[in-house]
């Protein structure tokens, strides 16, 4: 089994281990089209700028952040990715009692447990397709003082809507429970708005949305996420709690032109989705794999009827040069578990080649 809080995306780790240097890595949910080409472009154009240091205030980015999420762009606090974010406001918060579905992000839990919070797993359970129980689920933030929700939730690919999370926080918000959303993976839905809770942010103040810029833009190298709150006394501790410097001048410009580059957003939804289906129908055709219907750019496979360990078939696939990610350290799921990303049609087919092979 991984170590508890191992990612999948350890392709130098990998290679340095095995020797192999042609890996095609399916472990980690970032945007097969990969770079584009204004970021590419912002990126080599601000090369010198490196001499100086980072802009501190990163106002011209958290503008377009702004205007593209709708956001107050003075709720808006940068990070060095959003994981960087969880920490800080762990220390900011200081909870007691933290709420966690499982399974999910590992992060989170490591976080709250870098202050000392004792964490409660709310199980998603297996025989309900790892669909979350909304009573069940509001009936558990008793006496928490922090609840963590990731949505679409990694690595089960499952959705609240908004009106099941308004009912979450205005609940919360009743018993002093903050809410954590992380809208990670958003972007790669179409009809995004009918799940992403922004708009709440002008109602609620137990709220803090996390949204990392490195999943659906491509930078996980660059390190870019941003969190937004309405509560601008944790936005100010927040920031006093963080290295002024956190987001480098060429992540920031790399940022910017993300924001600007529409085309890529609207090809990069429809790319993908159509990957998705392909995906999902084809491998829905492998008797021995049960899918787990996805909603973005990855998908969540029960590997049980091949009588293999997840640790069993992940080697199998990495002897073809292939990456999966090996879920048997979630938290509320086993070794009957691994998760594979999206990518591209070439390389989509390299994976469906490789796991028939492996399952005949």
């Amino acid at each position: 089994m991984p170590d508890q809080f191992e990612h999948g995306g350890a392709v130098h780790a990998i290679s340095a281990t095995t020797g192999k240097q042609q890996l095609v890595d399916f472990s980690a949910n970032i945007n097969p089209l990969g770079l584009g080409k204004m970021v590419r472009q912002a990126v080599e154009e601000n090369i010198e700028n490196i001499i100086h240091y980072p802009d501190v205030d990163m106002f011209l980015l958290k503008e377009k952040i702004g205007q593209l999420y709708d956001v107050d762009p003075e709720s808006i606090i940068m990070g060095n990715g959003a994981v960087e974010l969880l920490y800080i406001l762990c220390r900011v918060l200081e909870p007691k009692n933290v709420l966690l579905p499982a399974p999910t992000f590992s992060e989170y839990e490591r976080a709250a447990k870098s202050v000392n919070a004792n964490v409660q797993y709310f199980f998603l359970k297996e025989s309900d397709n790892f669909e979350p129980q909304l009573q069940k689920l509001i009936v558990a933030m008793k006496d928490k003082n922090l609840l963590f929700l990731c949505n679409p939730n990694n690595p089960t690919g499952t959705l609240f809507t908004v009106q099941d999370l308004t009912l979450i926080v205005e609940h919360a918000e009743a018993n002093s429970c903050f809410v954590v959303i992380d809208e990670s993976f958003v972007d790669f839905i179409g009809n995004k708005e009918e799940f992403s809770t922004k708009p709440l942010l002008k109602t609620c103040h137990n709220l803090l949305i996390l949204h990392s810029l490195t999943k659906f833009f491509a930078l996980p190298g660059l390190r870019l996420g941003f969190a937004a709150c309405p509560d601008k006394e944790v936005i100010r501790r927040m920031h006093l709690s963080k290295d002024p410097w956190n987001v480098n001048c060429l992540a920031q410009s790399a940022g910017i032109a993300a924001l600007l580059d529409k085309t890529y957003q609207r090809r990069s939804r429809s790319y993908v989705r159509s990957e998705i289906n392909y995906l999902y129908d084809e491998l829905s055709q492998m008797k021995k794999l049960k899918i787990y219907k996805p909603s973005v750019n990855y998908i969540l496979i029960n590997i049980h009827d091949t009588k293999m360990t997840s640790a069993q078939f992940c080697g199998k696939m990495l002897e073809k040069n292939i990456l999966i990610r090996d879920c048997a350290n979630y938290p509320g799921l086993s070794d009957d578990f691994i998760r594979i990303a999206v990518k591209t049609r070439e390389e989509n087919d390299i994976l469906l080649d490789a796991l028939e092979q492996i399952l005949e």
